[in-house]
């Protein structure tokens, strides 16, 4: 138990010292003190109630989400219905209450229009998603089925969440909290960003790109009293675009959504040199946005973002490279946001801020100074217990207290977790509870010593019988951390890693650590008692 050959030694130092030189770029960074450029500075992100901040509660709309699964589903039918063969005819398609009805002219094909449109219906769960029924003998109607929507709900919002993380990491933060909260909600939560604006601009944009034709059918008269025709629907023209004030009439369906984009950089309009963006497409969207511009030449075509329509442009020539220009009157900012939007991908749903509030940086240094004072209250009381109570083991545990709270801060700036004001709260728990291993052995090498042990022997023993105790007590904490760390959120889970590291530091520090010291003194000193 008290044996420690040299190689023992120095890897034992060497796992402290790393761990605690780990934290002093971290410990620079909150007392103001300049770390040099040219020595690793691995630091602790500060969390949002540390480093002030935006908090931003996002709201999807779960109706839009059946609407568009009713859309896509029209649009899949007729293709279905279409490329059947022998092809089956229909006269009606129409989409009403969240269902959507196919009128064929030949009701003796509607046993194989049923069996062409079950593939659509079939879902990935054991549930079905849409229920068929024939009525009147040639009408097939399908039905959105609660489970169905739900699914699509959760699809959504698990895309949505992708999408905001993907754009809030394009602005450059460290450590951004985005968590989903119930069915239709997003937690967002920037530490650092002080001015929520270009976040909420960024987030708020659902970033829906769509080419569609324009409705040439469409009379002025149509138009202007807000009915469109069959296979149509009116589209505004966007706030600074070539349409802006007036409503075009475009074709509902067969267009090309940007869904299928690769890659939107913010360049100049190389005729007006005007901020402009640049689209990329997969092979995929390449190849449709290629037959919809070789099919349609001659023709306009209405490039509609978020609901809007930017612009109109004639199709002069087929577009077989992969790549547009999308202008429409943008400024720079408003270009590089939509470029950032556009490469972090579309939102499927559109999303609402329903709550913000911003967090200033000075109640973040408030907090962080209230925490280091009753941190320096504790330990100051512990290591005044700890020395008068156990003399020169007290000592050692103080010192080890020291290289605990050091190792744990160089941990966690060297995987790079975030501290939040739980955390400070976990570190102060931690500073009590560390001891409490020490105390376990120095009160039982006491009672080894009452029962006439040398005081060799005494140490061996106090040391073997305490460790079991210690093990026992540390691996409950531990499980109890690891609960905290997988089913809380936030700041809950900043607490739960500083409890975890917390942990096995302290069993290191004061059990193994201790002991190498202790075992040091009594070699070189080889004392007849102990001062306990």
């Amino acid at each position: 138990m008290l044996d420690f050959p040299l190689w023992k030694k120095n890897f034992l130092w060497a796992i402290t010292l790393i761990a605690a030189l780990a934290a002093l770029p971290s410990l620079a960074t909150m007392t103001n003190v300049r770390w040099p450029s040219s020595l690793p500075n691995p630091t602790i992100s500060l969390g949002l109630d540390l480093a002030g901040g935006s908090h931003i509660l996002l709201e999807a709309d779960q109706a839009q989400v059946a609407r568009q699964r009713l859309e896509n589903m029209e649009e899949a039918v007729r293709a279905a219905l279409s490329s059947a063969r022998p092809q089956i005819r229909f006269s009606d398609v129409s989409t009403a209450d969240q269902r959507l009805s196919v009128t064929l002219d030949d009701p003796s094909q509607v046993d194989a229009a049923r069996e062409v449109l079950l593939p659509l219906m079939s879902g990935t769960g054991l549930t079905s998603e849409w229920s068929l029924e024939v009525l009147d003998g040639n009408r097939l109607v399908l039905t959105q089925t609660e489970a169905g929507v739900r699914t699509a709900v959760t699809t959504a919002m698990d895309s949505a969440t992708d999408v905001v993380r993907r754009r809030i990491d394009s602005l450059g933060t460290r450590e951004p909290t985005i968590i989903r909260q119930g069915d239709t909600r997003i937690v967002v939560q920037v530490p650092g960003l002080q001015d929520p604006e270009e976040l909420k601009a960024l987030l708020g944009q659902t970033a829906r790109l769509e080419f569609k034709l324009l409705d040439t059918q469409a009379t002025p008269a149509q138009i202007q009293s807000g009915i469109p025709r069959p296979g149509s629907e009116l589209v505004p023209g966007a706030v600074g675009g070539d349409y802006e004030g007036t409503v075009l009439a475009v074709r509902r369906l067969g267009g090309v959504r940007g869904d299928s984009l690769t890659n939107a950089q913010q360049t100049f309009d190389p005729q007006t040199n005007e901020p402009a963006v640049s689209i990329t497409f997969d092979a995929a969207g390449a190849q449709r946005f290629a037959k919809l511009t070789t099919e349609n030449v001659g023709q306009q075509f209405a490039i509609i973002l978020d609901g809007e329509v930017l612009s109109a442009p004639v199709i002069r020539e087929p577009i077989l490279g992969g790549t547009s220009q999308i202008s429409g009157g943008f400024t720079l900012q408003k270009a590089t946001q939509l470029a950032r939007a556009l490469a972090s991908g579309a939102l499927p749903v559109d999303l609402t801020v329903v709550e913000e509030r911003t967090v200033g940086p000075d109640l973040g240094a408030e907090s962080i100074r209230t925490g280091m004072i009753a941190m320096g209250i504790g330990t100051g009381l512990v290591i005044l217990l700890m020395i008068a109570a156990y003399g020169r083991f007290g000592v050692y545990a103080t010192v080890a207290l020291v290289f605990n709270v050091l190792m744990i801060l160089g941990i966690m700036a060297m995987i790079g977790t975030t501290l939040t004001l739980p955390g400070i709260a976990g570190f102060v728990l931690t500073i009590g509870a560390a001891v409490d291993a020490n105390v376990l052995i120095n009160e039982r090498i006491r009672e080894e010593r009452k029962r006439g042990r040398r005081v060799i022997a005494a140490v061996e023993n106090g040391y073997r019988e305490a460790s079991r105790a210690i093990y026992d007590a540390n691996a409950t904490n531990f499980i109890a951390g690891v609960l905290l760390f997988l089913f809380g959120s936030g700041p809950v889970k900043g607490f739960a890693v500083v409890l975890i590291i917390g942990l096995f530091t302290s069993v290191f520090t004061a059990v193994t650590l201790t002991r190498m010291w202790v075992a040091g003194w009594l070699r070189k000193a080889r004392p007849a008692d102990l001062n306990l």
